[in-house]
């Protein structure tokens, strides 16, 4: 998949980046080989690796299975691993990695549309979700029962697989957006209940009061906010996607080949994509 942080790597926008870097963090395929000690995974398995492949070694939240935590975690990327080798992503052939980061995905939910949602699927659902092993994670806040209203701000590539998660859940979806030509996609598209443009003052007054939760997905600069519930305890990522599978949530995607990465990338820059490109790897080696 092309991310935005893909992107940010590939300038070294974050001085993060070693080069050469082959990126790439939202990657699924299947098992071709496994080593002799793993337990979980045969040949044949399908499989997926997210962002993270192993935590520094040394820490509390690593040996905790908080590895989310870990301060120097080694990311699927642009990282030194434990051997000294440097990680590379998932715009390659293979890759290798530890089985401890490699999920088992779920039989009913598509590779290509399920793709994005090793990233903004986390993304989207962690906030509501801190602490939760229950299929639904609305009800760490209470935000599960009829009539709940919940806010979804910005219904790009984040936002968009935010309202389809909490409309999986049986609760009604407020989107707000500062483009007003995005209301029939959130409403027609996205089945989202109301859709509010922003810098309508009137729209905002309405709306005023009237939300039990909002899910914010664009940035600022500076903002001022209260964070509540926020602990050490991290969710299981198996949860995430079978939840998500369970109900029938998935990610708009454009499938596309490898040497189309760049071209990609430029239009994620004027964002035209609608809503994550997901990079087809086995057809991309096939075709010539």
């Amino acid at each position: 998949m092309v991310d935005h942080s893909d992107l940010h790597f590939a300038k070294n926008e974050w001085g993060l980046t070693s080069y050469p870097v082959v990126l790439g963090h939202e990657i699924l395929g299947v098992v071709t080989e496994v080593g002799s000690k793993v337990e979980n995974f045969e040949v044949g398995d399908n499989g997926r690796v997210g962002c993270l492949v192993g935590p520094c070694g040394s820490c509390d939240d690593g040996a905790n299975d908080l590895e989310s935590y870990c301060p120097k975690q080694i990311l699927t990327y642009a990282s030194p691993y434990h051997d000294g080798t440097k990680t590379y992503g998932g715009y390659s052939d293979r890759i290798v990695a530890d089985e401890r980061f490699v999920l088992r995905w779920p039989e009913n939910l598509l590779l290509d549309t399920g793709a994005p949602l090793l990233c903004v699927g986390i993304t989207t659902y962690s906030p509501l979700c801190v602490g939760i092993t229950t299929y639904n994670p609305l009800r760490y806040f209470r935000l599960d029962k009829p009539g709940m209203k919940v806010g979804v701000v910005g219904p790009g590539g984040l936002g968009h697989v935010a309202v389809k998660m909490v409309k999986g859940f049986g609760t009604k979806v407020i989107v707000f957006s500062t483009t007003p030509t995005k209301e029939q996609e959130a409403l027609q598209g996205l089945k989202a209940d109301c859709f509010i443009v922003s810098k309508d003052q009137d729209q905002m007054r309405s709306a005023m009061s009237s939300l039990d939760g909002i899910i914010d997905t664009c940035d600022e600069t500076t903002w001022e906010a209260s964070s509540c519930g926020c602990t050490r305890e991290a969710t299981s990522a198996y949860s995430v996607f079978f939840t998500y599978s369970k109900h029938g949530v998935t990610a708009d995607i454009e499938l596309i080949l490898m040497d189309y990465v760049n071209t990609a990338m430029d239009r994620i820059l004027k964002s035209d994509v609608r809503y994550r490109f997901v990079i087809d790897v086995e057809k991309s080696l096939k075709d010539p």
